[in-house]
């Protein structure tokens, strides 16, 4: 049994920063990543990582921004956001699977989970709100 629990989300002015959790727990699968979804948009991989090795991939549209990082046997997977916008304003989701991918859509480079949707684990969410 795999469970997930996201924490850190809040409100922020633009500019600012703030660092989400992920408590893992119970069966810890190989892949972590951090997702958000804005109202009326499609939810958006951002960052995974392999805890075994720590290797990361990021997406486009978080590399110049976004970090993403284990505590000490990957118990806890952050992401750091830095440098925050309106347009970051989302409800942000850990998830896990028995991998990761990536790959080049329309000249984007974009990360998610491998695998079934079906075999994916996901929390319930924290939400992100960037005030100008």
């Amino acid at each position: 049994h795999v469970q997930l629990v996201e924490s850190g989300g809040g409100s922020v002015q633009a500019g600012g920063s703030l660092r989400l959790s992920c408590a893992r727990s119970g069966y810890r699968e190989n892949c972590i990543g951090w997702f958000r979804q804005a109202p009326g948009k499609e939810r958006e991989g951002l960052a995974t990582i392999y805890p075994v090795d720590g290797s990361t991939r990021y997406a486009d549209s978080a590399k110049s921004r976004f970090t993403i990082s284990q505590d000490n046997g990957g118990r806890t997977i952050y992401l750091q956001m830095t440098a925050l916008t309106p347009e970051d304003s989302a409800t942000y989701y850990c998830a896990s699977a028995a991998a990761c991918s990536a790959g080049r859509y329309g000249g984007i480079w974009k990360v998610g989970l491998a695998g079934a949707e079906s075999s994916h684990t996901w929390g319930q969410g924290t939400q992100v709100t960037v005030s100008s």
